[in-house]
């Protein structure tokens, strides 16, 4: 959701501002822009759009060595090129006069009364923006330097807030401001980089540096200066990420989406190496920072995500309350603050993000420090905010996900919270005969889930049916309902269809009445305890005339149009398994219906704001 870059050095500002937002451009944005200071002074270029409609725009010469540029997801004000960042505010008292030009990822919620401020002082605001205001209070601003300038500005702002700040008074240097939204710092050699995701840099430098809120820093061709708004040093070193350019790269496949789906037998098989301890019978979590006894002092979990990943966070519990037999459950982190929570010291609290940047699972987080719990996540991106926050964790392995709709990432939160339920379960009344089982179950995940995608014909038969349906269910009952939600929310998101969740159970409770044959139904039924009773609504909804496509395992027998089935694992484990078609379905309707699969509409990767 919004992406910054930024660059000063020897090399031309432009190409590299445009390849930064090009590789930001999965988080998700409706317009870009990029503001280059050149030995002739600034030039700056917007457009509604995506990158490539801005890079057409560029004048044929554009020179500089200093720049800043966005992809801008709206918030204040409708996509346009008025709102489009970088914004900007003149200063007329200086001779010649000097330009401010600001690039913000964030909300600010006082920008009301910043704006009407303003404007009573006889400013002329030329956007919708909140930004703007930023510019003009820069701009403004009685200081000697650009940093005290910034300073004085964040001073007054209430919000969110990841800046980067060009000065044409200030040729030499850019600075930054970061308040609950990320932003990294790249050092390179006798150039710097800014940026909102390592993925914008990865191409010219290893070496990043995370600015933690509250931090603020001038950057310059030489290196950085780290400070905090109270103008206090921070000292802080570089770190090595790990992330190659080449894993952002799309090689033979026609979409991200499916490159990553393609993707989980190798990295969930990374994911496990070294985590399973064959003779103990249990998970290698070093990672959380919690002994054994420790991890018997819990007696209830509490998992907090968005979106996918609460949806993770559900499958979680119901993994956690069968192998360790302790209360667990899920819960929207973007209500979890609102609503004053009770914070236990016996509760261990769980946060599940993909980026690690997701903004109300990271006040989530903060709530609970706050109120003096234990809290660990799990997160994919290594040195992200939540990462950095939580008291331990379980980093996932996946790799980068580009396409906005998650899912190698989504399969591995659910491995982890196989492995934590494992080593809970273990140190407390899970037999070894049963770790036993669910270690050897873990290991053949990624030959089972190699095997379904490898084996796609009916996947696709049944996404070509269901993708010109109006709207359509996906159900199923305890174990399956997680599954059953993922799978809805997937089919939302980049076919544009309507589909709903319910557990199989409460169809007959009121949703029955919309059964018919233009509203078909996708069925999670694993071959379980509870399959007569799924059996007994699926003939339900056929004598209702509801067609059914069934993701269920070889061998059972459904009054279904299409069954798609999948290998058995371990009875706990059988919604990870059955999760996989429901992504192949997502992404062949789509592909169907001939929708922008790793662009959807109004969505972004990593929703840094509330």
């Amino acid at each position: 959701m919004c992406g910054i870059v930024g660059y000063i050095g020897g090399q031309a500002a432009t190409p590299i501002l445009i390849d930064g937002l090009t590789q930001l451009e999965y988080r998700g944005y409706d317009s870009a822009g990029i503001a280059v200071l050149g030995p002739t002074g600034a030039r700056r270029v917007r457009s509604v759009g995506r990158v490539r409609e801005l890079e057409a725009a560029l004048p044929k010469r554009l020179a500089g060595k200093v720049g800043i540029g966005h992809t801008r997801w709206a918030t204040h004000g409708a996509p346009s090129e008025a709102n489009a960042h970088p914004q900007a505010a003149d200063r007329s008292t200086d001779a010649p006069p000097t330009t401010v030009f600001v690039v913000h990822n964030g909300i600010i919620d006082n920008a009301r009364a910043l704006r009407a401020a303003l404007e009573a002082d006889g400013v002329e605001l030329t956007s919708d923006t909140d930004t703007e205001a930023i510019a003009h209070l820069i701009a403004r601003a009685d200081a000697d330097t650009l940093e005290e300038a910034v300073l004085a500005t964040i001073a007054r702002l209430t919000g969110t807030y990841a800046l980067a700040v060009l000065d044409t008074a200030h040729p030499d240097r850019i600075v930054v401001a970061r308040n609950g939204s990320p932003l990294i710092l790249g050092v390179g050699d006798r150039e710097m980089f800014i940026a909102s995701d390592a993925s914008a840099v990865v191409r010219h430098t290893s070496q990043v540096v995370h600015l933690d809120d509250g931090e603020c820093a001038t950057v310059t061709a030489g290196g950085f200066h780290l400070f905090t708004a109270d103008a206090q040093h921070v000292g802080k070193a570089a770190t090595t990420i790990t992330m190659t350019a080449d894993e952002l790269e799309l090689g033979d496949h026609q979409h991200f989406m499916l490159k990553e789906i393609l993707e989980q037998p190798q990295s969930l098989e990374r994911m496990l190496t070294g985590r399973l301890d064959e003779r103990f019978a249990t998970a290698r979590l070093d990672g959380l920072n919690l002994d054994p006894q420790a991890l018997r002092r819990f007696r209830r979990v509490k998992i907090l995500g968005c979106g996918s990943a609460y949806y993770m966070g559900q499958l979680g519990a119901q993994l956690i309350e069968d192998l360790a037999r302790v209360p667990a459950d899920a819960e929207p982190a973007s209500e979890f603050r609102y609503r004053n929570p009770i914070i236990e010291p016996e509760t261990l609290y769980v946060a599940v993000s993909q980026s690690g940047e997701t903004a109300d699972t990271a006040f989530a987080v903060q709530e609970v420090k706050r109120k003096g719990g234990t809290i660990v996540g799990l997160v994919n991106v290594v040195g992200s905010t939540i990462a950095r926050e939580v008291d331990g964790g379980i980093y996932l392995h996946a790799g980068p996900e580009v396409a906005v709709a998650s899912t190698k990432a989504n399969t591995h939160m659910a491995v982890g919270f196989a492995l934590l339920a494992l080593a809970l379960g273990r140190v407390r009344d899970l037999s070894i005969t049963d770790g036993t089982r669910i270690v050897k179950a873990l290991k053949e995940l990624p030959r089972q889930i190699g095997e379904i995608v490898a084996d796609g014909d009916k996947v696709v038969e049944a996404a070509e049916l269901l993708a010109h349906a109006p709207s359509l269910f996906f159900v199923g009952r305890v174990r399956g309902y997680p599954t059953a939600r993922e799978g809805a929310q997937k089919f939302k998101e980049i076919s544009y269809r309507h589909a709903e969740a319910y557990q199989t159970s409460e169809l007959k409770h009121g949703p029955l009445a919309l059964i018919s044959p233009e509203l078909p139904t996708v069925a999670i039924v694993p071959d379980d305890e509870l399959l007569d009773r799924n059996i007994g609504a699926l003939h339900e909804i056929s004598a209702r005339g509801g067609e059914i496509i069934a993701i269920t395992h070889d061998g059972v027998e459904l009054d279904a149009r299409l069954t798609i089935t999948v290998p058995r694992s371990a009875p706990e484990l059988d919604p990870i398994l059955l999760m996989i078609p429901t992504q192949l379905l997502a992404y062949h309707a789509a592909l169907a219906l001939g929708e922008n699969i790793d662009k959807p509409r109004n969505l972004a990767k990593s929703v840094t704001v509330e």
